[in-house]
């Protein structure tokens, strides 16, 4: 029996990985060569990535891709198409206009926005189950999987780790998390810290326990931009061009699935507090906490003897 960790500069950010078990070093390693396939083939950056040879080819024919990449596109448009949904995997010209988190972020036009508009419908993505193949219904149509893809890239590590039968093990991808049987402090349960929005990264609010679950947060302190005394975020409605502006300051879900987790934090997001918390609590094996920008802590039913106030 031994234990390891792994820690992973990639995708832009810290992934860190934990076994314990039977060959833990090796099953470690080979989780890391997976992780850095999928790079190759989700990358919204490179130009060799199967995600770029979409942008600049499917509006001109069919693309066939790799069964992880259909399989998440599949996903993320069926939720995409949903009524209310503030997810779009369409959504990457908008993401491109504004260029929030980079140095040259920028408030655009009224009219930049609106010619973006007409290009951000998630329908106009064609997709054939046989040929595995992605088809662009509409020129300068761009898919960001930013959204979705760490989650679902958790689930398939974890699947990956429980067939070789660990003590415990746990995938973190930049704060997407996931862990498997006991805590390494020999606890049934892990304690899993929820980041306080107005405070730096690695100040929680408060703890919550899961145990074989996901923890996933989305919130509007992770990438920001000041443009003329106004505030914008990084979370966008695809509806009018603009970040998402309501009362919610972050909305974690917890559930099996990290993609589930992934899903909903920003499927939900431009909802209103309340809607969110009655939406999650009819979803069965998932739970919802909601800070709102004026710093009240909300959660669904189910969930609430399980969160220690930090």
């Amino acid at each position: 029996m031994t234990e390891g960790n792994k820690v992973i500069d990639l995708m832009g950010t810290k992934i860190r990985l934990y076994f314990k078990g039977e060959r833990a070093e090796k099953w470690l390693t080979e989780a890391g060569l997976m992780l850095k396939r999928y790079e190759q083939v989700f990358s919204a950056n490179s130009n060799l990535s199967q995600l770029y040879v979409l942008k600049t080819t499917a509006a001109n024919r069919p693309v066939v891709v790799d069964q992880d990449l259909y399989e998440l596109i599949k996903i993320g448009r069926e939720h995409s198409l949903e009524p209310n949904s503030f997810l779009n995997i369409a959504i990457g010209p908008l993401i491109k206009l504004w260029r929030i988190g980079f140095e040259e972020a920028r408030v655009p036009s009224q009219e930049e926005i609106r010619q973006v508009l007409g290009r951000l419908d998630p329908a106009n993505i064609v997709l054939d189950d046989d040929q595995r193949s992605v088809f662009f219904d509409k020129e300068g149509l761009e898919i960001d999987l930013g959204a979705i893809a760490k989650g679902y890239f958790s689930d398939k590590i974890m699947d990956f780790f429980k067939e070789k039968q660990p003590v415990s093990a746990m995938i973190d991808i930049g704060g997407n998390l996931l862990v498997y049987g006991e805590s390494p402090k020999k606890n049934r349960d892990w304690d899993v810290g929820i980041q306080n929005p107005f405070l730096p990264r690695g100040h929680s609010v408060a703890k919550v326990k899961i145990r074989n679950q996901s923890v996933v947060t989305s919130g509007i302190y992770e990438r920001t931009f000041e443009h003329n005394g106004n505030k914008y975020h990084h979370i966008f409605d695809s509806h009018n061009g603009y970040p998402v502006d309501n009362n919610v300051a972050s909305v974690s879900i917890i559930s099996d699935k990290s993609l589930d987790c992934d899903i909903y934090t920003t499927k939900l997001f431009g909802l209103d507090p309340r809607s969110i918390l009655e939406t999650v609590n009819h979803i069965e094996g998932m739970e919802a906490i909601v800070i709102t920008i004026d710093g009240q802590l909300a959660t669904t039913a189910n969930i609430r003897d399980k969160i220690m106030m930090a």
